[in-house]
């Protein structure tokens, strides 16, 4: 695709209010073909406004934003409708040019228009068109997705997966700029680094929201700061753009406070010869002075966010240990021979590709899965804080975060009053009377942070984090980073934040090849593993010699492929119940919330018939999401014994 030059996106006096609020006043600037910019703020500020601006579906109140009309411009689609098509085939739906020359070409076929065909193959060559399946082969197996995947119907992906397909298809746009709204949010640590060394190679115009520091430092190359109902634009990546923001701010404070004492010293005299006709004058004159002042806003900083993890009330040492274990999902172990000690202080990283084994080892420690073999050995003091994505559909929809924390106060014997509640709660953000909203109305952000406060205030001294920062904003990362460093109980962690990551783990353990065993090197060192780990398996996938292309070893091959369709029978069987029983769930799921989506039922008449159907949504997500779990362990396992055959 080639770049358009000339050509910008350009925003000019913009001003924009969605409802009452002012997200842009009088807001100018121009991103220029080929930049790839960050576009950062607190949450509320208007970045997704921004996108749904440069999309068509949103305009301004005043100015104007314009763009090429010749440009195609890609986004991540947040639905995908349950298709029985392949997945590659939706991936490849992102080419628009290509399915509507193949449309034209299967047009000029049926009428034996053979001038036609000529022309659109020559159009379909020169888009690539006769390579489209192989590049979307390529972005599905970035993304985490394997050759036998490629061909499944869309409808038997989870959520998470089929976000990644989404993720798939804006990338086969052949587009001039692309938009990416927290793209790393359902991809593992792996797909993560992928996607990063793609966009380094994208040549179009991109705008990219992610709280990930270590992906927005490695990917762009300008900022695009939103505060204060307007927009400023930095020059390089996201270090440079903190670097260079706290020195302003500190700039604006020092300023600020010298301007604060010069009002207060003009009050002073104004106050003190006011009445004296021989200064009256100069007292009037001042007070002219402070009138015609611009006034310097105080500098602050825009994390509301400052909790530390409470101490323990018991630091046993060993925390736990585990012996030869296996654990897995039936009877098929995912990962055994495992061997491990976690000691107060501990702050370990879990490494490895997706299905390996990571959220599997943490459900182990968790207690939410048996060993199949080997010995636990927990301390009788030991207390597990755990956090995964399935703990934030545990909430009560119809209850507050005030009376979140207070029940688990009570639960825990430590009773809260509501102003000690609120107070805790205030440092998770949850402020004014955001403590009596219901949770039903949060967003996933919100939802992680009030069950990382009930966590916290439990007093864990082993916390088992499961991709804690999907929803968290860059404030809330840190936060959450600070945190650990100063906590000293033991921590292990799967997470795709490589900044994360490095900010608190002092070891890591590396998940792969059904065992688990220490990580020797650095996040750059596991980059260069999983290089090493594509080059051997795009090898080993490679056409096999000739001379293995004997009749002899075609029956073998034959034999062999039969023995393993027959062992692999029973977990494929048990893939297709559960995906029928997740189909099931899923339109029941439908059902309610199409009836929660009715005004009339936030009436006061129909307040039990509320309470029943909030309470029915919560039933129906745990089980989805269950049965989505059992269904994602049956395929990891699958995957691992076709790999392993």
């Amino acid at each position: 695709m080639a770049v358009k030059l000339g050509s910008m996106l350009n925003f000019s006096n913009i001003s924009l209010r969605r409802g009452p609020r002012l997200l842009f006043e009088r807001v100018s600037f121009m991103i220029h073909p080929g930049q790839r910019v960050g576009v950062t703020g607190a949450n509320g500020t208007g970045k997704s406004s921004l996108f749904a601006m440069v999309r068509g579906v949103l305009h301004a109140d005043t100015g104007d934003f314009t763009m090429p009309s010749s440009w195609v411009v890609a986004h991540v689609a947040q639905e995908t409708p349950t298709l029985t098509r392949p997945a590659i085939e939706a991936v490849m739906d992102g080419d628009r040019e290509l399915r509507e020359v193949q449309t034209l070409l299967a047009a000029a076929e049926a009428a034996d228009d053979g001038h036609q065909q000529a022309l659109l193959h020559g159009r379909l060559d020169a888009i690539d068109g006769y390579t489209a399946r192989s590049r979307a082969a390529r972005l599905m197996q970035g993304l985490g997705f394997t050759v036998a995947q490629e061909e499944n119907p869309v409808q038997s992906f989870s959520g998470g997966w089929r976000m990644r397909l989404n993720l798939a298809q804006a990338l086969m746009a052949r587009s001039d700029c692309l938009l990416l709204d927290e793209p790393t949010n359902h991809l593992d640590l792996d797909a993560v680094m992928w996607l990063q060394e793609w966009l380094i190679g994208y040549r179009g115009t991109l705008l990219l929201i992610s709280h990930d520091r270590d992906f927005l430092d490695s990917v762009i190359n300008h900022v695009a700061h939103l505060e204060r109902q307007g927009v400023t634009f930095y020059n390089g990546n996201f270090s440079s753009f903190e670097q260079y923001r706290a020195e302003q701010l500190t700039q604006q404070q020092s300023a600020y406070e010298r301007q604060q004492r010069e009002i207060a010293h003009v009050r002073s005299f104004v106050d003190r010869f006011r009445a004296k006709a021989s200064k009256a004058k100069q007292a009037q004159s001042r007070l002219k002075t402070l009138e015609r002042m611009e006034l310097i806003a105080q500098a602050h900083v825009d994390s509301p966010f400052t909790f530390k993890f409470l101490h323990p009330e018991k630091l046993p040492n060993p925390l736990l240990t585990l012996e030869s274990a296996a654990v897995g999902y039936g009877e098929t172990p995912l990962i055994s021979g495992v061997g491990l000690t976690i000691n107060h202080g501990d702050t370990i990283g879990l490494l490895g590709a997706n299905g390996a084994g990571k959220s599997t080892l943490i459900k182990l420690l968790a207690g939410e899965l048996p060993l199949l073999a080997g010995e636990f050995h927990p301390a009788n003091e030991l207390r597990i804080g755990y956090f995964a994505q399935h703990q934030l559909e545990q909430l009560h929809p119809e209850e507050s975060p005030l009376l979140h924390i207070q029940q688990v106060a009570k639960k825990i014997g430590k009773p809260l009053g509501e102003q000690e509640a609120r107070d805790y709660l205030g440092s998770f953000g949850f402020l004014g009377d955001r403590v009596n909203d219901l949770v039903a109305v949060f967003s996933g952000g919100e939802k992680a942070r009030l069950v990382l406060a009930m966590l916290v205030y439990q007093r864990p001294n082993l916390l088992l984090l499961d991709e804690p920062t999907n929803h968290l904003d860059l404030e809330m990362r840190t936060a959450l980073s600070l945190a650990i460093q100063d906590y000293v109980g033991a921590v292990v962690m799967v997470s795709h934040d490589r900044h994360m990551l490095r900010s608190v783990c002092d070891r890591l353990l590396l998940v792969a090849h059904n065992k688990v065993t220490p990580f020797d090197g650095d996040l750059d060192d596991y980059a260069r593993w999983l290089q090493q780990q594509r080059s051997e398996a795009r090898a080993q996938a490679a056409p096999v010699a000739e001379g293995e292309s004997s009749a002899q070893n075609k029956k073998a091959r034959r034999q062999q492929e039969a023995e393993q369709r027959k062992r692999l029978q029973p977990l494929s069987r048990k893939i297709k119940k559960l995906e029928q029983q997740l189909e099931q769930q899923s339109i029941a799921l439908g059902e309610v919330e199409a009836q929660l989506a009715e005004a009339d039922i936030y009436q006061d008449e129909e307040k039990e018939r509320l309470k029943e159907q909030l309470s029915l949504q919560v039933t129906l997500k745990l089980q989805c999401e269950q049965t989505e779990t059992e269904w994602m362990a049956a395929c990891e396992a699958l995957e691992l014994m076709e790999e392993n055959a």
